[in-house]
């Protein structure tokens, strides 16, 4: 069946574990809990799935990654015993800096061959392997010489790990550069979608950018319902969110809306 579900923030917690006959998955942050924020969240796993999600790793780097985040990522994962973890196809350092961002690669074969043996490095320490995310970027990564659903679809060959298809960041790049969103989805086999992300952002002149400080706006729901039409097995969906927090009661309803886009999607296989 598919699941639609949400991130966890401490301001939506309340709501969230009032809720949770709503709410089918919580994926949670990866950070440096102390020993009773995890056994919070490993009581938490215990009554609703849990995912992990990560947004340091800097997997898609040609340098090695940092073998502290990796480490604490392998904490995480061995205490909560989440259903699965996710990081990002993205850098957020080189030479010695920390650039706070999650940057687009260049989109090219050594790229590739670095998030290769990052994600090689990863399964070795965490004990398997992560779903992996497309990025939203406000530039054209220089250095790039294949677009991005060419770049994401040999990634994913590469390295042998499934997709964690962000949506909004889909949507946002192929506004942004002008480009059609179901490239994408033409691109990777279906079966290698492993989870959806589901978010908001604003425009910004000619670009979009992914904030996650709104509501999902009407084409990511499209999208999704075209993934639905497209993906063989069961989709598990989780909105983001991380600031501006609405109403618990419209937070459930975009959830609702992302079922029905789902619903649409499978009816639309079905036929």
């Amino acid at each position: 069946m598919d699941r639609v579900g949400i991130g966890w923030r401490r301001e939506l917690a309340a709501g969230i574990l009032g809720n949770l006959d709503r709410i089918d998955v919580v994926e949670v942050l990866a950070a440096d809990y102390p020993r009773r924020e995890l056994n919070a969240l490993r009581s938490l796993a215990a009554t609703v799935p849990v995912h992990v999600h990560g947004t340091d790793l800097g997997l898609a780097s040609s340098e090695p990654a940092d073998e502290r985040r990796l480490s604490r990522m392998a904490r995480v994962v061995a205490a909560i015993e989440p259903e699965a973890w996710s990081e990002h196809l993205a850098f957020v350092r080189g030479g010695g800096v920390e650039i706070g961002h999650l940057a687009a690669p260049p989109r090219s074969a050594a790229s590739i061959d670095g998030a290769a043996r990052n994600l090689a490095r990863a399964r070795a320490v965490v004990g398997c392997d992560p779903l992996v995310e497309n990025v939203a970027t406000l530039i054209d990564p220089p250095g790039s010489d294949m677009d991005e659903p060419a770049f994401i679809a040999a990634a994913l060959e590469a390295t042998g790990c499934a997709l964690l298809l962000d949506l909004h960041n889909l949507y946002a790049n192929a506004t942004s550069f002008n480009w059609d969103p179901r490239a994408m989805l033409d691109a990777i086999p279906p079966a290698r979608i492993g989870a959806v992300h589901i978010g908001g952002g604003r425009r910004l002149g000619a670009r979009v950018l992914d904030d996650h400080l709104h509501a999902v706006p009407d084409p990511v729901y499209s999208l999704l319902a075209e993934v639905a039409a497209r993906a063989p097995g069961p989709l598990t969906v989780i909105l983001e969110r991380d600031g501006r927090y609405p109403p618990m009661p419209d937070l459930l309803a975009e959830l609702d809306r992302a079922r029905a886009a789902l619903r649409l999607g499978r009816a639309r296989r079905a036929a």
